[in-house]
């Protein structure tokens, strides 16, 4: 099994994830599954946010560029699974076709 590599994020997406849930009105289940994030991630940034805030966390220096990279790979990795599924479900179509 392939590992998923590690996601960093930049201090304002966390704050706006934080500020979704807490301001928005939105679940944490809801703004984890839009953002495609982890729940407990979420529950970690809001805890941190609630107790000492974000700003205080001292995480890894990640520049917005690194960041927008990993994202870009996530979705293309999902893009090129969802490639590969669609390729398959094309030869199966193709191959009802022939044998009716």
């Amino acid at each position: 099994m392939e590992r998923i590599p590690r996601q960093f994020y930049t201090q304002g997406f966390r704050q706006e994830a934080v500020n979704l849930v807490i301001n928005g009105g939105l679940s944490v289940a809801e703004v984890s599954r839009r953002l495609s994030i982890s729940q407990q991630t979420l529950r970690n940034w809001i805890k941190k946010h609630k107790g000492e805030g974000l700003a205080a966390s001292g995480s890894s220096s990640i520049t917005d560029l690194e960041a927008e990279n990993s994202r870009f790979s996530k979705e293309l990795a999902e893009a090129r699974l969802e490639k590969e599924i669609l390729k398959k479900a094309m030869v199966d179509s193709t191959d009802r076709r022939y044998t009716l």
